[in-house]
C-alpha cells in the first residue's frame, strides 16, 4: 500500500474537504485494513458537517461501506486478504457486558465510532477494529451495490421495524421518507402488514417509495393530514405502528398522535434538539415507545434476505461518483437536490 491516500476529512473552519492523509496501519492484532470499493454519504455525515455532532479536527468521515481486505492482524481468524466484505458501522468487541447481551450499539469498546470517534470510510482505505466481529463476507454471486447499505441504514430500518412489533395485517406509518425511512418500509414488508403509509414533505421521495413498492399509500403532510388518512384506513382507530425517521419535534408529535391506543411508536431518527414528552396527553393512550439507533446483530440475516431475493433496496442508490467529487455529493445529497436519495462514493480516480 502507498504511504498516503485521499480522504474526506472534517474541520470546523472549512467543514468537509478532500485531503492527503497517511494510509491506515494495523494497530491491534484484531484489526483489518480494507480497501474501500464503495461507500456512501449518510444523513449523520451531514449532521457532522453541519456541526450537530462534534468530532475531532481532521477526522475522516463516513461509516457505510464495502471493500476488499488487504491486510489482517494475527488474531483475525475469519477473513483473509482478498475477501470481499460488508462492514458494520457498529464496532463490536464481543466481550463487554453489552456485546454479551446483544446490545452491540452500546459496546464499551466500540459502538458507532467509524467517522465519529475514529477515522471512517470516505477514503481509499480504512482500519476495521475487531474485524472478526464487524465484517461479513459478500457472496461471490452478489454485487457490492446489493449489500452496500447493509452495514448501516438497512440494519437501521430492520431494527426499527423489529422494535415496532409489527403483526401480520397491521397498518404501519413511516414518518420520514428518506433513505432510512425507505429501508424501514422495505423491512416492515417482511412482517406482512396490510398497509404501509409513507409520510413526508418531499414529493420525489414519496414517489420513489411508491414506485418501488415499499409503501402502499403516500401522504405529503403539507397538503393533507396524515392522521386523518391513517384513521380512514383503520375504521377511525389510527395506525397500529409508527416508525419515526425524520427527527424534528413535529414528526415526533405526529408519530405518537397517529397510532391507535395501545399502539407502538418506534423511533429511529437522530434528533438535533430535545422534544417534549407530553405524558399528560400521551399517558392515556397506553403506548409503547421504543427508541434507538442502528444495531449490528442482524447483518448476516439481512445479507441472507438479499441473497434470497426477500430484500432489495438498490433503487435507493440514485447518484454515483468517485471520491474526487465527494463535496458535490455533500451538496446534492445534503440539500435534497436532483432527486438524490443516496449518494454512492466510488474509489478515487488519479
Amino acid at each position: 500500500m502507498k504511504e498516503t491516500m485521499k480522504a474526506c476529512i472534517y474541520n470546523k473552519a472549512t467543514g468537509v474537504h478532500l485531503a492527503d492523509v497517511p494510509t491506515p496501519k494495523l494497530q491491534k492484532s484484531t484489526d483489518a485494513i480494507v480497501k474501500v470499493t464503495l461507500s456512501t454519504i449518510c444523513g449523520s455525515d451531514i449532521h457532522i458537517n453541519n456541526g450537530v455532532y462534534p468530532v475531532e479536527e481532521n477526522l475522516i468521515i463516513g461509516h457505510e461501506f464495502v471493500g476488499e481486505v488487504v491486510e489482517v492482524g494475527n488474531d483475525v481468524g475469519k477473513f483473509k486478504v482478498g475477501d470481499r466484505v460488508a462492514v458494520n458501522c457498529i464496532t463490536t468487541c464481543g466481550e463487554c457486558y453489552y456485546c454479551e447481551h446483544g446490545f452491540t450499539n452500546h459496546c464499551e469498546n466500540g459502538g458507532w465510532i467509524f467517522g465519529y470517534k475514529i477515522d471512517g470510510c470516505q477514503a481509499e482505505y480504512v482500519r476495521v477494529p475487531y474485524a472478526d466481529n464487524g465484517m461479513f463476507l459478500i457472496p461471490d454471486n452478489v454485487k457490492d451495490e446489493s449489500v452496500l447499505l447493509v452495514g448501516d441504514i438497512l440494519s437501521t430500518g430492520y431494527f426499527g421495524a423489529e422494535r415496532g412489533n409489527i403483526k401480520e395485517g397491521d397498518v404501519v406509518v413511516v414518518v420520514g421518507c428518506g433513505p432510512v425511512g425507505m429501508c424501514a418500509m422495505a423491512c416492515a414488508r417482511l412482517y406482512n402488514p396490510s398497509k404501509i403509509i409513507a409520510v413526508d414533505t418531499v414529493d420525489y421521495r414519496l414517489k420513489t417509495a411508491l414506485d418501488n413498492g415499499v409503501c402502499d399509500v403516500i401522504v405529503n403532510s403539507k397538503n393533507e393530514d396524515p392522521i386523518e388518512v391513517a384513521k380512514s384506513l383503520t375504521n377511525g382507530r389510527g395506525a397500529d405502528v409508527a416508525i419515526e425517521c425524520a427527527g424534528v419535534p413535529q414528526t415526533f408529535d405526529l408519530s405518537w398522535q397517529i397510532v391507535r391506543p395501545n399502539g407502538t411508536v418506534s423511533i429511529l431518527a437522530l434528533y438535533g434538539e430535545s422534544v417534549d414528552l407530553p405524558l399528560n396527553i400521551m399517558g392515556g393512550k397506553n403506548l409503547t415507545i421504543r427508541s434507538g439507533w442502528v444495531d449490528s446483530i442482524h447483518m448476516q440475516k439481512l445479507i441472507d434476505y438479499i441473497v434470497e431475493g426477500k430484500l432489495n433496496v438498490e433503487f435507493l442508490l440514485t447518484h454515483r461518483a468517485p471520491l474526487n467529487d465527494i463535496l458535490k455529493g455533500y451538496d446534492v445529497f445534503g440539500n435534497k437536490k436532483d432527486g438524490c436519495i443516496k449518494w454512492v462514493v466510488t474509489p478515487y480516480e488519479e
